[in-house]
């Protein structure tokens, strides 16, 4: 499976993993920001064309949206521990502005992010882009540096699939 941009992935799995079936069967909650809709709406496009192409059924991919990413951590610990969900895709852009407001919300963002895979044991993954312009932030939203909400999708695959097979 690739990813549109500069880079292409193997299959979820890695490498020898069948391309198309690795999603078949999960349903993962993608939480997403409104603030800065523009770059995230691009995130959550990415996100959904990864999941997809991996055989997700668009039907098990449910939206959740949250003011900022901020909100993020809260509304992932309620889908991760609802049992509704594989996994958690949380989506959002940060962009630095003239205060020190842009470090308490990416880092709390982060941290909150984290500790909810910890603690539900579902995997939770960051796509938060924490960037110093807009520009970089679309860059890195299916601009020049590809998608990051794909990748993030991907990486929940992975996860998933991974935590499966410790488990079996």
């Amino acid at each position: 499976m690739s990813r549109p941009g500069p880079r292409a992935h193997a299959g979820v799995g890695g490498p020898g993993a069948g391309e198309g079936s690795e999603g078949r069967g999960r349903r993962i909650a993608l939480c997403a920001a409104r603030f800065n809709g523009d770059v995230v709406e691009r995130l959550v496009e990415g996100a959904r064309a990864c999941l997809t192409g991996a055989g997700v059924s668009a039907d098990d991919i449910t939206e959740l949206w949250v003011p900022g990413a901020f909100e993020l951590p809260l509304a992932a610990k309620r889908a991760a521990r609802s049992g509704s969900y594989d996994a958690v895709v949380c989506l959002g852009a940060v962009i630095r502005g003239q205060t020190a407001h842009f470090d308490f919300v990416a880092g709390e963002a982060a941290r909150g992010i984290q500790q909810v895979a910890l603690e539900t044991g579902k995997p939770v993954t960051f796509g938060v882009l924490t960037t110093d312009t807009v520009e970089q932030a679309l860059d890195r939203a299916g601009g020049a540096h590809g998608n990051k909400g794909w990748d993030c999708a991907l990486a929940a695959l992975q996860m998933v699939e991974l935590l499966h097979r410790i488990d079996a």
